[in-house]
Formats: structure tokens, sequence, C-alpha cells
């Protein structure tokens, strides 16, 4: 498991054990290791007696999570005493939920990304490890609470998909892995459900997003990087999330250090998902345009067209 911080971990205890109300935070373009960390800490808590709200900034959920318990609960904050933001990297990812975080008195961040410095009044920051949920499952441990069936199923789609199937993943997410399953996580439904479900429409998506991949072989010192560009159109009458699992379909080119995948959204923001092997550190380059994550992932926000996007991304290159 784990590896968290004691002292951090042990204040989140404290934060929570006892709390009646508590206002639970995922962030914006929600992923299922924020809404898997949210939803399992929310159920964990409601069978401590505590009254507690689920609630992210939209834009809609993503696919492949409608069969997590209390996917269909998700509200406006309550006004509670403590309030627990999960896998937010900085504040800016609470997006319209911003001011409402921080507007409690207690703020608790729970996060695995390398670049976040800490913005509540408790911070469980680890970035060793695999996923938001892993930090959770500690919580719940500190806790001395239980973990069923459901909540296992919250925590494992969180671990799952930010483990790429673990394919990254450290002894600790295989341990953690075989406890949520013998404590009854659906892991066979979920990875269908979560990584191998598209509709139809998605091959076309992929064909022509696919058809856009450039390699730039003097980037990154002659390590290389190959991108490509989804636009809105690209998408057809498919969601925002469509195109979120094909930076890992650009990041198999074998002759390219980093992979870079720019997604249009219907408002016209571009958000960028950055990959790299091994060699480079695309944190700091998501840094650079005010994002963050992880050493080999990370990803930002931008606005302007599509060249103008590239273009600023290629010059940090």
């Amino acid at each position: 498991m784990t590896d968290a911080p004691a002292p951090a971990l042990a204040a989140v205890a404290a934060a929570l054990d006892g709390a009646t109300r508590v206002a639970v935070y995922c962030h914006v373009r929600p992923d299922a290791d924020t809404l898997g960390s949210g939803l399992g800490l929310a159920r964990v808590l409601r069978a401590r007696g505590a009254e507690v709200s689920v609630s992210h900034p939209g834009p809609d959920l993503p696919s492949g999570v409608g069969s997590l318990a209390g996917v269909d609960g998700f509200s406006d904050p309550i006004d509670a005493p403590v309030a627990v933001a999960v896998d937010c990297a900085s504040s800016e990812r609470l997006a319209g939920l911003e001011d409402s975080f921080n507007d409690h008195p207690v703020r608790v961040v729970i996060d695995h990304h390398a670049t976040n410095g800490g913005f509540g009044t408790v911070d469980l920051i680890d970035p060793t490890a695999n996923s938001t949920t892993e930090l959770v499952l500690a919580v719940i441990d500190a806790l001395g609470a239980e973990v069923d069936a459901q909540t296992a199923d919250c925590l494992y789609a969180g671990l799952i998909t930010d483990t790429g199937s673990f394919r990254w993943s450290s002894p600790a997410g295989h341990v953690m892995a075989s406890r949520l399953l013998e404590a009854g996580a659906r892991g066979r439904d979920l990875a269908r459900d979560l990584l191998d479900s598209h509709p139809r429409a998605w091959f076309a998506m992929v064909a022509a997003v696919l058809g856009t991949a450039t390699a730039v072989p003097e980037a990154f010192d002659g390590r290389g990087v190959v991108y490509a560009v989804c636009r809105a159109a690209d998408r057809g009458p498919l969601g925002w999330d469509a195109a979120e699992s094909l930076i890992d379909l650009l990041r198999t080119a074998d002759d390219c250090e980093v992979a870079a995948l720019f997604k249009e959204g219907d408002d016209g923001q571009w958000s960028a998902s950055l990959r790299a092997r091994a060699a480079v550190d695309v944190s700091e380059v998501a840094r650079g345009f005010d994002g963050g994550g992880h050493r080999l992932a990370a990803g930002y926000s931008a606005t302007g067209t599509a060249d103008e996007v590239v273009g600023a991304f290629l010059a940090r290159a």
C-alpha cells in the first residue's frame, strides 16, 4: 500500500473522524480516479453517520462509470465544516467550485500529483501513490472503517484507469487490487466498462485523429515528439471524454520519447495530454502552461486556434 506520510495521513483522519457534515469535491472533466475517490470516501463517511455531498464542476460524467454506487447522487456542495478535494492537482481544477471549496473552515486535499503544492488546511499528497483512490483507501484504514463491495468498486475504478490497467503500477497497486477484488470489486466488469467499451462512432474519430499524427524528431533534444489534434468536429456525436484514451495510442510510437494529444472542447478550449516514455519530465512542460501532473504523464489547458496551441507547445519542446 501507499507510503503516504504518517503525520499527513493522521491529520486527514483526525479532520474526518467525527465530522457530521462533509462536502466532497471532484475535479473538472472528472475521470474515474476523482469520481471513484469521491464516491468511495462518501460511502464510508455516510456509513459512519455523516451527511455527505459529492460534487463536480462538469461537464457531464465520462462513459463507463455508470455502474459505480452513488454515481447518480451528485449535488451542489452542502454547507459543512469540512470539505475534501480529491485528485485535484491545484485549486484551479475545481473550476466553478473553487470558491465554494475555499469557503469551508477545514479544507482537506487528497491527491497524488507531483505538481500539487498543497492548497488545503490539511494536505495528504503522495506522488508515489498509483492513484488517489490508493490514498483514499489509506484514509479509510486510518479511520478504522470497512470496505464493502460497492466501495471496493469505486476505489478499483480509479486504480485500474490511473495505472493503465496496471501497465505502470507499482507493486503496491497490485496488492491493493488483490485486496479490493477480495472485498468484492467487479474487476472484469469494471475493466470492460472503463477501458474496453466504445461506440462504433469512436473508430471513425480514432481514424481522423491518428491521421493528424505528426512526428518532430528534433524536439526534446533529439528524443522526439509525436502529436495529434482532435477537433470538436472529429468527435461527432461523442462526448467530451471520447478522445481521452487516444494519448495511449500515440505513446506507442517507438521512435519518439514524448506523445502529445490536443483535444478541443465544445467551448473552443483545448486540453493537452502529455506522456513520456522515461527520459523527459512532461510535468515541467505542463507547468509552463499552468498545468501539472506527473513526470511521465501530465496535462494543461489552452486557448487559441489549433495551430496556435500546437505551436506554443512545440516552442517549448
